[in-house]
């Protein structure tokens, strides 16, 4: 124990050299973190003279060693226990540390780089693919690697393949082993990231494959936190021009896919760039699902602005606890007010508990919310109803339902049904329920069939929309683990 203490103390002493700190200084720093040791006690210390309890030890060499990492000195004073290491150099925590640590204070455009500190840790190299936001390709967003790389089509490559599965996907490309890693923030898909490994082998390493996952978690959380601090990822998203409405909707809109434990909730609206008068609302708590679409009359910038005096009354009115007959109301009589009857808008807005399956519902001169069950289409809710916001009306009814375990609940605007082709065939109601079957059958995954059915009306009208059309799915998951 003797030996250990004075070579601390030579160590102290050396430090004290190297970080030009005097005692004074020392002694200071020791007493913000919670010594008591006096300071002629602490200089008789360092003078060999005196000892001092392991306590008041360790807090001036947790005061020390506080400075050493201010000035990147790797050598440390030891303790006189064992404890943590604090900053692991390599493995999954380290990728973890390194990740959250460079994000701090970092603006958007640091996320790559960020990125390749923690592939270091990890032994391998990686670069950030995100979707752009009509879902049709991965854009590339390289730091250190892949800097002439172009974007990647969803719809017939392995990358493309990993995002719409959300599953990680392995390939050998011209010698170079890789492994594609869905990007997550919670249920929201937004993007992959190409992982280059050196030694094939580490494409079957399960323990890899976890670490990955966990790093792709943690990336998709910074990309939609950080995301909102400049431009630099709207940027690689944004792959064609937008309009002005359009520009005031997407920043109204909330994350287009969301879940909890109870419910999973996927929403989209169509054209990204162009869209006018639609808008969604999403809002989860552990007992409730609050949804909302939203259908502003005309495709211009007065409609986005219909829609987001909507919006913003429907959110203001539930999130001041009123009932869901006071919301319908309370959006009814603020456009009203706001545009004095030259306007209106339809919509549906809807309450889901998430302990009992009551779904509770007022359609506003809109399209009525179906009921998939058991893979098929089993009801039509007509019961909730009223006339369009921004219209007088004598008669308002709150409609209820009882859901079962599984059932997703569908709200969609006119835009999906009325969609037609070149023969003037219009998708119709017949065509949404039997898309819905379709895909329950082969059981896609939510977020999914949304972008599936967006597609599917846009390929119909040759990627020119007569109307906006928007979608929202929520399925009740009771028993999810």
């Amino acid at each position: 124990m003797r030996r250990t203490e004075e070579a601390s103390r030579r160590l102290l002493r050396v430090a004290l050299e190297r970080t030009g700190l005097t005692t004074a200084d020392l002694w200071l720093r020791a007493f913000a973190l919670g010594a008591t040791v006096a300071p002629e006690d602490l200089d008789a210390f360092l003078r060999g003279e005196r000892a001092l309890g392991p306590v008041e030890h360790d807090l001036v060499a947790h005061a020390i060693n506080a400075r050493l990492d201010e000035i990147h000195w790797r050598q440390r004073i030891p303790f006189t226990r064992p404890v943590r290491e604090p900053h692991p150099e390599a493995g999954p925590l380290a990728a973890i540390v390194a990740l959250l640590r460079g994000a701090y204070l970092a603006p958007p455009d640091a996320i790559p780089r960020v990125l390749d500190t923690a592939a270091e840790a990890l032994g391998v190299r990686v670069v950030l693919y995100l979707v752009d936001y009509a879902l049709l390709e991965l854009v590339p967003f390289p730091g250190a690697h892949g800097a002439d790389r172009t974007p990647l089509g969803l719809e017939s490559t392995m990358p493309g393949r990993a995002f719409r599965m959300m599953s990680t996907q392995s390939a050998i490309n011209d010698g170079q082993a890789r492994m594609w890693v869905p990007v997550l923030d919670g249920l929201e898909r937004l993007g992959v990231l190409d992982v280059l490994v050196d030694d094939v082998r580490d494409l079957h390493d399960p323990s890899l494959r976890e670490q990955l996952r966990w790093t792709a978690h943690v990336v998709g959380h910074l990309v939609t936190g950080m995301g909102g601090h400049g431009d630099a990822v709207d940027a690689v998203r944004r792959s064609q021009p937008r309009t002005v409405a359009a520009e005031l909707v997407w920043q109204l809109l909330p994350p287009p896919d969301v879940a909890t434990d109870k419910v999973l909730v996927s929403a989209r609206l169509e054209p990204s760039n162009a869209v006018g008068g639609d808008v969604f609302d999403i809002a989860l708590s552990d007992h409730a699902a609050h949804l909302a679409i939203i259908d502003a009359t005309g495709h211009d910038l007065g409609a986005g602005l219909v829609s987001a005096t909507a919006l913003a009354a429907y959110r203001n009115a539930r999130r001041e606890g009123h009932t869901l007959f006071e919301q319908a109301d309370a959006i009814h009589r603020t456009i009203l007010d706001q545009f004095g009857g030259s306007t209106f808008a339809t919509g549906v807005v809807a309450r889901l508990d998430l302990e009992t399956g009551r779904l509770r519902y007022v359609a506003a001169g809109h399209p009525y919310p179906l009921v998939l069950r058991g893979g098929h289409v089993v009801k039509t809710l007509r019961e909730g109803r009223r006339a369009l916001f921004g219209l007088d009306t004598s008669h308002v009814s709150v409609g209820e339902e009882s859901l079962e375990p599984g059932d997703t609940v569908v709200l969609y605007t006119d835009g999906i049904t009325e969609a037609r082709d070149r023969d003037g065939a219009a998708f119709g109601l017949r065509g949404l329920v039997d898309f819905l079957e379709r895909e329950a059958e082969i059981d896609t995954a939510l977020p999914e069939v949304v972008r599936r059915l967006c597609r599917s009306i846009l390929r119909r009208q040759d990627e020119v929309l007569q109307d906006d059309c928007t979608v929202l799915l929520a399925r009740w998951t009771p028993h999810a683990s």
